[in-house]
């Protein structure tokens, strides 16, 4: 009896258990979310179950689809403008803010070496303006011919003239009257034959070059119309060691004038050169071509290891008058900070490493930032072997500014460029045009030889104290030697990330 006894109430006590728990189920059920009925049941578990899962994955699901029609637009844009296709390159502005940022990201995209120019196809087709460009800031700009040397050596002039700190600094204020200092000093080399001056008078529209030092000899034009043939004067301006190379490996013809061609360039001698270092010298017709060439309203320079394969006609309606430009230039392939290319030239030992330390230092302590997409411009640094132009007065004291920093620190121009930019500021306006159409302009030859300084080697400032060979030029980079006003010893340049290894 007792065992049955205790059997009931063990019986009754499971089942009160079972409601107990029953109970606290439907409870927790009634708590659930706005979704739930006020009442669930056992039976609705797996219901609940599944749904929940469903929801995840659809939420999952839509969140993929999303992120991969963000990726795809993104990257169908990047290839867009990227491709050599006119209809699709034209829905993207490569130099957009657009691409600057994902450029800044480190999502940059392999560049395209060559791409298709939108040059017109004929060039009897283009219309030359009837009218110059109007000079807004600059309305009378005169140069210096004197040189005040603050030695008093009586030594042979300086091309460039000895410009002082102060000079300097007022060349970069604007205004409606200028005198600069830009190179051609009497007396101080760089004089051309009477032949080539009479010729040169009358060319207004002018392909430029330049051999120094014998490193190339002229390469042929390709591609040129017979409009442009009678329009364009083809002048390459030589050094007597470069004159008696070419005279060597290729056929001049002297036309009994006093001229001298290698096929359609005239060969324009600079009697005495300017300059210790030859790379030095080849800035005068680069950058000096408004100097060199006075008549000239318009100027396409290609560098003398290339050749041309576009019609310069058609150049200069595709980066000028299309767009009413006056300058233009390409941005460099690699770098777009000058403390960037700084590192480079160190890194290929393009000229001394201390003293571009000390070039670029100078920049920063007077205010040039690190190029960032903030900047208005696409780049500080550009290709140089390629520049068109209008001889505007304000595009000529440009020029005139960016010679006398080649002329005062290094002859690394693409430090200098960007620089002049900045100091000039919203005044200067020019185009600077995509990479891969600056490599469509031209065919690469390589150099005779391999150009080598000394210099180049110097890795401290004592080298050039302990040193009586000559590594110190005694004709430029003289900026470098002067006691400059300010604290230089407290400048950190910036740090550099080599974002190429091509760069």
């Amino acid at each position: 009896m007792d065992s049955e006894a205790h059997r009931s109430v063990s019986l009754r006590a499971t089942r009160r258990a079972d409601r107990n728990n029953t109970q606290s189920h439907i409870d927790k059920d009634v708590e659930s979310g706005p979704f739930s009925p006020l009442v669930r049941t056992p039976q609705d578990y797996p219901f609940k179950i599944v749904w929940k899962k469903g929801f995840i994955r659809l939420v999952l699901v839509a969140g993929i689809l999303w992120m991969l029609i963000i990726l795809t637009v993104l990257m169908f844009h990047v290839w867009s403008c990227q491709t050599s296709i006119t209809f699709l390159s034209a829905i993207c502005n490569r130099e957009g803010k657009f691409m600057l940022v994902l450029n800044s990201l480190g999502f940059k995209p392999k560049p395209l070496h060559r791409c298709t120019i939108p040059v017109l196809d004929d060039p009897d087709s283009v219309v030359i303006p009837e009218k110059r460009t109007p000079d807004k800031f600059i309305e009378n700009l005169s140069y210096i011919l004197e040189d005040d040397d603050p030695s008093n050596s009586g030594s042979q002039p300086l091309f460039g003239g000895h410009e002082s700190w102060a000079q300097r600094e007022e060349s970069f204020k604007l205004n409606s009257t200028k005198k600069v200092h830009c190179g051609f000093i009497p007396n101080g080399g760089a004089e051309m034959e009477p032949a080539d001056v009479k010729h040169v008078k009358k060319c207004r529209f002018v392909v430029a070059s330049g051999i120094f030092d014998g490193y190339d000899t002229p390469h042929q034009p390709t591609n040129i119309s017979r409009r442009s043939k009678k329009l364009f004067c083809f002048l390459m301006a030589v050094d007597q060691q470069s004159l008696d190379f070419i005279k060597e490996n290729v056929t001049v013809r002297d036309d009994g004038r006093g001229g001298k061609w290698v096929g359609i360039w005239r060969l324009v001698l600079l009697k005495t050169p300017p300059y210790d270092e030859p790379r030095r010298n080849g800035k005068v017709p680069k950058i000096l071509t408004h100097r060199l060439y006075p008549q000239a309203e318009y100027s396409i320079w290609i560098d003398g290891k290339m050749e041309l394969i576009v019609d310069p006609l058609l150049m200069l309606e595709r980066y000028l008058w299309r767009d009413k430009n006056t300058f233009a230039i390409a941005r460099h392939k690699h770098h777009q900070s000058i403390y960037e290319e700084a590192d480079a030239n160190k890194r290929r030992k393009r000229y001394a490493r201390p003293l571009i330390d000390l070039h670029v230092k100078i920049y920063f302590y007077e205010g040039m930032e690190p190029w960032s997409a903030k900047k208005d411009t696409v780049s500080d640094v550009p290709e140089g072997a390629i520049i068109i132009r209008e001889h505007t007065a304000l595009n000529n004291l440009f020029s005139c500014l960016w010679f006398n920093e080649v002329n005062l620190f290094t002859p690394r121009d693409q430090l200098s460029f960007g620089y002049v930019v900045y100091r000039l500021g919203s005044a200067f306006k020019f185009f600077m045009f995509p990479n891969c159409e600056y490599n469509s302009l031209f065919v690469l030859h390589s150099h005779t030889r391999e150009h080598s300084s000394p210099v180049e080697w110097v890795k401290s400032l004592d080298e050039f104290k302990r040193n009586s060979t000559g590594l110190k030029e005694s004709r430029g980079g003289l900026g470098l030697w002067m006691p400059y006003p300010g604290d230089l010893d407290s400048v950190s340049l910036p740090h550099v990330t080599r974002t190429s290894q091509a760069g």
